[in-house]
């Protein structure tokens, strides 16, 4: 009983571990043209399902990601490029639409608060060393022969 039961923990997790991202795109959504369905898709990727918050619409499930990926289809059907797509739904959702938001003075922070945060931490260790270095006793000095005498005797005795 306990290895059919282990047989089947393992059945199952092996199914788990060989399952891929599912992607919620619906058959009826997939356009004809494959050019412009990869376009699509692309985008989904890269916007953000307001549902979900922290899933593409291209994985959600959630009505309004089903109707962000109509929307962007329909855009792109009628001529729009990949950026005006993307302007769209920033001037209609906001920047949060995206998963990445865009470099702007709004988002400089966010962007540069990663290699600010290594800035002061190299510079931490830096000054760290530095000090160290000096409150380090001087180099060992070699004992004069005087005290190799004492040495000596106190090693006979």
């Amino acid at each position: 009983m306990a290895a059919s039961m282990r047989k089947g923990t393992l059945a199952v997790a092996l199914m788990l571990a060989l399952a891929g991202p599912a992607c919620a795109a619906l058959p009826d959504e997939v356009l004809a043209d494959p050019r412009l369905e990869a376009r699509a898709r692309t985008l989904s990727q890269e916007l953000r399902c307001m549902v979900c918050q922290n899933q593409s619409i291209d994985d959600s499930d959630a009505t309004l990601a089903r109707d962000l990926r109509l929307l962007v289809r329909e855009r792109l059907k009628a001529g729009d490029s990949d950026r005006q797509v993307l302007d769209f739904l920033v001037d209609r959702y906001g920047e949060f639409v995206l998963l990445t938001p865009r470099l702007s003075r709004y988002t400089l922070a966010l962007w540069a608060a990663p290699a600010a945060f290594l800035v002061a931490g190299g510079a931490y260790i830096l000054i760290t060393l530095r000090r160290r270095r000096r409150t380090l006793p001087a180099a060992v000095q070699p004992l004069t022969d005087e005290e190799k005498a004492k040495l000596d005797a106190v090693l006979k005795s």
